[in-house]
C-alpha cells in the first residue's frame, strides 16, 4: 500500500530531493519542525529509545498508540514490519483514526548515508498493508545546516508526548535506563528490538549475548579525533557526549566480558517506574515465580 501525504497516494521517488520538489509543503513543514527550540524532556516523563529500539505504548484514555524507533539502516526492510506490528498490536480492533508517520533525521552527509537510510525506510513503509500518512519528513537536506564548513543536523533528537501525538526536537538530560546496557548490545551486534511492554508499564532488556573481546580496551586509551574518525560514520557531526558515551560503553564490555551474569536464569532485566519517578530494577523472578508463570 502506497504511502499517502494530504490523503493522496505518492509514487516512489529515486532521490529525496524530487519528494521535496514534489512536495513543496513537506519542505516548509520540515523547515517550521527545524526551527522549534528543543525541549528538555523532564527524567520523571522520559524513557530514552536507543538505537536499533523501538518502544511502542498508549495514553490512559487508550486513544491512540504510538511507537517511537530509532533506525539506523542496519536491517530497514525487517525493522519497518516490527514497527507498524508494534502499533496495530496496541490499536487492535479500533476502526477510527490512521497511521500517521514522522521521520525525522540524517542530514547531508557526504557519503550519503542519510540519503540512502531516508530512501530505504519510505520504500519500506511503502510496502506495509496499512495505510501510511506520511505528516513530517524532516530528512536529510531538509535536516541539514553547515556550520564553519560541516554538514550537521539540525534535530539530532525528538520527542514524543503520548498524550497528545505531538512530535517535537528534544534533548535529553539522561538515556536510561540501563544506557550502558543497551548500549553494549548494540554495539556488539544486537539488531532492533522492542523494549517496553506497556501492558506491564515495564522496560524489558534482554537476555543479550556477546563474547569476551579485550581488544577493545585499546579504544580507552585513544584521544577523541581518533574514536570519532574510526567509530564513527560521520566523525564531524557527531553530538559532544559521542566519545563519552562510546568509552562508557567499552568499560561496560570491558567489565562485563559475557552478558551471562547480567541475566540470572536467562531472564530480561525489568524496570519500573519509581513513585519519584526514576527507573528501578525489579529482581528476576524465583525459579518457583518462573514455573507458575509458564502454567
Amino acid at each position: 500500500m502506497p504511502l499517502f501525504l494530504q490523503n493522496r497516494q505518492i509514487d516512489r521517488v529515486s532521490s529525496t530531493s524530487e519528494l521535496f520538489s514534489k512536495h513543496s509543503h513537506l519542505q516548509e513543514n520540515a523547515r517550521v519542525f527545524r526551527s522549534k527550540t528543543p525541549t528538555t524532556v523532564d527524567p520523571k516523563c522520559l524513557l530514552y529509545v536507543q538505537q536499533r529500539e523501538f518502544a511502542a505504548t498508549i495514553p490512559l484514555d487508550r486513544s491512540g498508540a504510538t511507537c517511537l524507533a530509532h533506525c539506523d539502516g542496519s536491517r530497514t526492510w525487517s525493522e519497518v514490519p516490527l514497527i507498524v506490528k508494534a502499533v496495530t498490536s496496541l490499536t487492535g480492533a479500533v476502526k477510527d483514526g490512521r497511521y500517521e508517520l514522522h521521520l525525522v533525521g540524517g542530514f547531508d552527509d557526504e557519503s550519503q548515508t542519510s540519503h540512502k537510510l531516508s530512501l530505504s525506510l519510505l520504500a519500506a513503509f511503502q510496502k506495509q498493508q496499512e495505510e501510511i500518512h506520511l505528516e513530517t519528513c524532516c530528512i536529510t537536506e531538509m535536516n541539514d545546516e553547515v556550520v564553519e564548513g560541516v554538514h550537521r543536523p539540525v534535530v539530532y533528537g525528538i520527542g514524543v508526548n503520548v498524550k497528545t501525538g505531538e512530535v517535537f526536537p528534544a534533548s535529553f538530560p539522561t538515556r536510561g535506563p540501563a544506557e550502558d546496557l543497551r548500549s553494549a548490545r548494540t554495539f556488539t551486534g544486537g539488531q532492533m528490538v522492542e523494549i517496553y511492554d506497556s501492558s506491564k508499564e515495564q522496560v524489558e532488556i534482554g537476555p543479550c549475548k556477546w563474547t569476551p573481546n579485550r581488544d577493545i580496551a585499546f579504544w580507552l586509551a585513544q584521544d577523541d579525533d581518533t574514536i570519532l574518525q574510526y567509530l564513527s560514520t560521520s566523525p564531524m557531526a557527531e553530538p559532544p557526549h559521542f566519545v563519552q558515551h562510546i568509552k562508557s560503553t567499552i568499560q561496560f564490555l570491558l567489565n562485563h566480558p559475557t552478558a551471562d551474569s547480567l541475566f540470572p536464569g536467562g531472564q530480561p532485566q525489568v524496570f519500573r517506574r519509581t513513585q519519584q519517578g526514576g527507573w528501578d530494577c525489579s529482581p528476576p523472578p524465583s525459579p518457583q515465580q518462573q514455573q507458575q508463570q509458564q502454567q
